[in-house]
């Protein structure tokens, strides 16, 4: 964790939260708004995408870097959930009148006030992600807040768009897409600059989601919800990151872009201290090493020269300790070099001298580039990029800006987050002339009826569903805040609406908040567990076929085995026992051991339970163990 100052440090954060909308149809088609277990086989459709410019003449910047990438697209296109709509050869249909109501219910909890006309517009996106180029998106409602302990966070849009295309891999220049995901309906909530701290920004963005859930009609799942921030400093700038899928990494991308920006502004003042010259950088100084590489120890370096690319050398001065400049975790100012080398270049990476010797390159090899280049070893640095000679200009061409970017501090991009939370460069930020009107789709005016039809979907105030948990389900005041604080709230409010008359309330909410951490605890992947398997344990336990004591072992086994809960029990052998059954158990373990029993006087019902629980465990109900072990040992005592 990074010790900092964050409101010394001026930081400033927004949030965009995507959430798919849980409708039986896509935004602008009839076709079903669900993804497909194995596209593999469906027809395949190959095209490139190409920048155009705006109403205006202007060229996003964002879509100009994906044109130059020179990226094929190949799609598959499932038949049961595509039509001509996604292939952008069919005009979309009108607006999906079941997202618009859902989209209105969000925009209501938010306090969000409603426009009167939704107007849809066209959002320039070229990465292949829409095969048309474009996002449609449409303005549901403006304004709004969400509470929080450090100050109210405003909510200045909420926005209905359509999702994009499943990206299922890359390779040789083409990227792979499903169009199943493509137009499924897609609500975004975008905060105002009102979150000043890593914590806070998980906390709002907790209540966000926790608003969409509790509307019952937004899907779950992994990659059912995207989270972007928009992150800056006092002197920094702001950074828009992509694709955060778990609440509990959003705090640490917010710590670890503040780090980034603070340490890239001190490397800032570090160069300007140095007196560098940010002219003497250029193409016209690179140097072609390839025949000094040719015989290193290094494989890679070897197997590109021998290929017929090369091995290029952009000399440093003075630049000596910068490259290996710390900027998070596994993060230096040569990684961010080299994110800009691959996406721009299309290149492996890069090799720069703080981190040598290594790579195959020896302390003698390192001294005769130093010298032969007269380069001081104690002053100078140098960065190497081998690979086909088009790729590598194209790549120095880009790593030159972004080390020129340096001498003014942290350049303003669009990053993508890594699974630890830290982040890479993804492209430029697009500009503003990428919106304009969709002339296909009619506008839709916002009517009271269709403001009804959205009021049953505004989900209650959670201290009303607090105070119900507490004073109609049974629950502790504890237990009511845990569960109404995790993720599986939705789930037990449908477990218990559907078994409450045979399964209590409080069993099914401690099984997903403590029984599920217990063995999370023990190293069991809970987190493997679906919700279909967890509702099928309930209702499992509501037919008799177990007894509560069991869902540990029964959850256990499932997600070591990898099996369903009726299998679970048939394997364990845990079929629920009558009562006869039950009693015939106690009776026999009481006779087998009746001197002991006698011995222990008062103390023998703790004895006779605890051996009987452990004959019985999973097959009985603990309460009814519990009365006939009473009634039996009674009955001995009144021999």
């Amino acid at each position: 964790m990074y010790r900092l100052d964050y409101k010394e440090l001026g930081l400033i954060v927004g949030l965009e939260i995507h959430q798919q909308l849980d409708t039986e149809t896509k935004l602008f088609c009839n076709c079903p708004a669900r993804i497909v277990d194995n596209p593999e086989g469906s027809p395949v459709i190959i095209r490139r995408l190409r920048a155009s410019r705006s109403e205006l003449g202007e060229i996003d910047p964002a879509a100009l870097f994906e044109y130059q990438r020179g990226r094929l697209f190949k799609y598959l296109a499932p038949p049961e959930v595509t039509c001509l709509v996604e292939l952008d050869e069919e005009p979309p249909h009108p607006i999906n009148r079941e997202a618009v109501i859902i989209a209105l219910a969000i925009a209501k909890a938010l306090h969000a006030s409603h426009v009167d006309e939704i107007h849809v517009m066209r959002k320039i996106v070229v990465d292949g992600s829409n095969t048309s180029g474009f996002q449609r998106t449409a303005v549901i409602a403006l304004g709004g807040y969400i509470d929080d302990e450090e100050g109210v966070v405003r909510i200045q849009s909420v926005t209905l768009e359509e999702d994009s295309a499943r990206k299922l891999g890359e390779e040789d220049g083409t990227v792979i897409y499903c169009l199943d995901r493509l137009g499924i309906p897609l609500i975004e909530i975008s905060t105002g600059p009102d979150i000043h701290s890593p914590e806070q920004a998980e906390r709002v963005a907790y209540k966000i989601g926790m608003i969409l859930r509790l509307t019952g009609k937004v899907k779950r799942g992994l990659g059912t919800i995207r989270q972007d921030l928009n992150i800056s400093i006092k002197g920094g700038s702001k950074i828009e990151i992509k694709g955060v899928q778990r609440l509990e990494l959003i705090s640490k991308v917010v710590e670890y872009e503040a780090y980034r920006q603070y340490r890239l502004l001190q490397l800032r003042n570090e160069i300007l201290r140095r007196g560098l010259d940010k002219n003497g950088i250029s193409e016209e100084t690179l140097v072609d090493v390839s025949s000094m590489l040719r015989e290193s120890g290094s494989k890679l370096l070897r197997s590109v020269i021998e290929r017929g690319g090369v091995a290029m050398l952009l000399p440093l001065r003075g630049f000596k300790g910068l490259l290996g400049w710390d900027l998070g975790p596994g993060r230096r100012f040569g990684t961010e070099l080299a994110d800009y080398a691959r996406q721009w270049g299309g290149v492996r990476g890069l090799i720069h001298s703080d981190e040598l010797p290594g790579y195959g390159i020896d302390e003698a090899l390192l001294k005769k580039i130093y010298g032969s280049l007269g380069l001081d070893m104690e002053k100078d640095a140098f960065i190497i990029i081998a690979d086909q000679k088009e790729k590598v200009l194209k790549a120095f061409k880009m790593v030159i800006e972004r080390i020129k970017m340096a001498f003014e501090g942290v350049p303003r991009e669009t990053r993508a987050v890594n699974e630890d939370g830290t982040t890479h460069y993804m492209r430029p930020q697009p500009g503003s002339a990428r919106m304009y009107p969709e002339t296909d789709i009619p506008p839709l005016r916002i009517t009271n009826e269709l403001l009804r039809e959205a009021d049953k979907y505004v989900p209650e105030p959670l201290e009303v569903k607090m105070k119900r948990f507490i004073e109609d389900h049974g629950l502790s005041r504890e237990l009511a805040e845990q569960v109404i604080r995790s993720r599986y709230l939705p789930l037990y409010e449908e477990l218990v609406s559907k078994y409450r008359g045979n399964v209590q309330p409080s069993l099914i909410a401690s099984t997903l908040i403590n029984t599920l951490k217990s063995l999370r605890a023990e190293g069991v992947d809970t987190d493997s567990l679906s919700e279909e398997t967890l509702g099928e344990i309930f209702e499992l336990l509501s037919k008799g076929m177990f007894s509560k004591e069991a869902i540990p072992d029964i959850i256990r086994y499932v997600c070591e085995k990898r099996v369903r809960p009726s299998k679970a029990i048939e394997d364990l052998g845990i079929r629920k026992l009558s009562s006869e059954e039950v009693e015939k158990i106690v009776e026999d373990f009481i006779e087998k051991n009746r001197l002991e029993v006698v011995k222990r006087g008062d103390k023998a019902y703790g004895y006779v339970m605890g051996r009987v629980m452990e004959i019985l465990r999973g097959r009985a109900d603990g309460k009814i163990v519990s009365e006939i072990v009473r009634r039996k040992l009674s009955s001995i005592k009144a021999e």
